[in-house]
């Protein structure tokens, strides 16, 4: 080992690069990003499954699109899609910004009554003040006191804080009566008049609109063992029936499935055999790029409500151990195989200097992940890539190679990690990595060592005491 502690090992900060021993996968996981395909990676658990597919997001650009659902006056239960690009919300975050630039005054230039209202005057001795201050620095009353013309009522009452904005009205020169609305901004007040007023509500008040899938989103998402209601979305129970005066209108309900958050980035599904039937919803998903969300629930107001045209265009990223293949629905496999690749992971690789190297910069990562515990030494590297080596013979049977099974390594550097902390060291050292490979080894291992198979494990619950044990424990 070229190094003295982990600490000197540099790690790549692009996740696909991080992952080790699977080169061909990563290859291929590159194309996917740039074409946008699907993957399909087979292998036993611990392999880096799904630090392939949260890599493949990483290097997905940020999504350009933001999905809203829009109230339909004409037929509130079958509401309607809006997308809309980065471009125009940029755009009129723009105009409702410039709106509401309006012109800042002082306090003094406010109505008497606006600036007692929003903490710029006393309202008793009438002095001028900063907000900030809470009593009056001419006659020492607070500010805040309660708003009554019969103070000894309210003894003991908390004080009310000022409120934000004032609204008002005022004469115009064409003696035309418009509202105004008064806003505190720091320690100056923000002015908005009628026709600043107009301009907000002409780029706000559209049809309703409520943003189901926001710009500002991760491009991750994980849908692993999800139901049928959270993969694919719903629609809220209203007890009122989503009537206008008393319930909420079903636009308003409207809940997406992880296939619409993924739009534009990264769905990953672990065990995509536990889907079971849901898998056939998926495949219509990922051909149409579009779902419908309805009410799933026959009991339910939902059931009624139906969004036609949910965009969801993800990538999906499908995880299956080899016994799990037969599980998987064969049209769904064709969708992947029509429009992505199927791929086999690794388990081992050869016990080559370079490959050891990949060994000790994988203990540096987990340590870097792991926040909590200490590097380790050169020394301790050199036992845990025995660790390795060991477990490729144990699982795959296979000599001169290092296993790539990472998570049960992974469980032994933090178990090294925890003793070197609890002996008090600042660094993990080969006796702590040996006691963690003692104590790490899974249960059906402690079996094997202390009873010689699992088979008389089994036994050992099972037998009895002797005949005559129990007559002298009667006796």
């Amino acid at each position: 080992m070229k190094f003295k502690t982990t600490a000197d090992i540099p790690v790549p900060s692009d996740p696909l690069e991080q992952v080790i021993g699977q080169d061909e996968a990563v290859r291929v996981a590159k194309t996917a990003c740039s074409q946008r395909r699907h993957l399909l990676l087979v292998g036993p658990p611990g392999i880096g499954k799904s630090m392939i597919a949260q890599a493949i997001a990483y290097r997905l650009p940020k999504p350009t699109e933001e999905i809203s659902v829009l109230h339909n006056p004409e037929n509130p239960e079958r509401p309607t899609i809006e997308v809309r690009s980065s471009t125009e919300i940029e755009k009129e975050r723009k105009l409702v910004k410039a709106a509401e630039a309006a012109k800042l005054i002082d306090p003094s230039e406010a109505p008497a009554m606006v600036a007692e209202r929003l903490g710029f005057r006393c309202r008793f001795c009438g002095s001028p003040s900063k907000h900030s201050e809470r009593a009056c620095p001419s006659c020492g009353r607070e500010k805040t006191d309660m708003f009554s013309p019969y103070p000894n009522i309210f003894i003991g009452a908390r004080p009310q804080a000022s409120p934000e904005r004032v609204h008002t009205t005022r004469i115009t020169d064409g003696e035309r009566e418009e509202v105004v609305i008064y806003e505190r901004t720091g320690e100056k007040i923000r002015v908005l008049d009628q026709s600043v007023l107009e301009k907000i509500d002409a780029i706000k008040r559209k049809l309703p609109r409520r943003v189901i899938v926001p710009l500002e989103r991760k491009t991750f998402v994980t849908a692993s063992g999800a139901s049928e209601t959270e993969l694919l979305g719903d629609v809220r129970h209203d007890p009122y029936g989503g009537h206008a005066q008393v319930g909420t209108l079903p636009y308003m309900r409207v809940v997406p499935g992880a296939i619409h958050e993924a739009h534009q980035g990264v769905l990953f599904i672990d065990e995509l055999s536990a889907l079971a039937y849901v898998q056939r919803f998926l495949l219509t998903a990922m051909q149409e790029k579009k779902f419908p969300i309805v009410g799933r629930n026959p009991q339910s107001a939902g059931a009624s409500v139906r969004v036609e045209e949910v965009p969801c265009d993800f990538v999906l990223a499908a995880a299956s151990n080899i016994n799990d293949l037969k599980m998987i629905l064969p049209p769904l496999r064709s969708r992947i195989v029509g429009n992505g690749y199927e791929l086999l992971l690794e388990t081992t690789m050869p016990d080559t200097p370079a490959n050891q190297e990949k060994v000790a910069r994988f203990v540096a990562q987990e340590i870097r992940k792991d926040g909590k515990i200490p590097h380790a030494s050169a020394a301790a590297v050199e036992r845990l890539i025995d660790e390795a080596r060991k477990k490729a013979k144990e699982f795959d049977n296979t000599d001169n190679a290092l296993s790539l099974r990472f998570r049960e390594l992974s469980g032994i550097v933090r178990l090294a990690g925890d003793n070197a902390i609890g002996n008090g060291e600042k660094t993990i050292e080969e006796g702590n990595v040996e006691d963690a490979a003692r104590r790490g080894r899974s249960i059906e291992q402690q079996l094997r060592d202390k009873y010689g198979s699992l088979w008389k494990a089994g036994e050992s619950e099972n037998v009895s005491a002797p005949k005559d044990a129990k007559r002298s424990e009667i006796s």
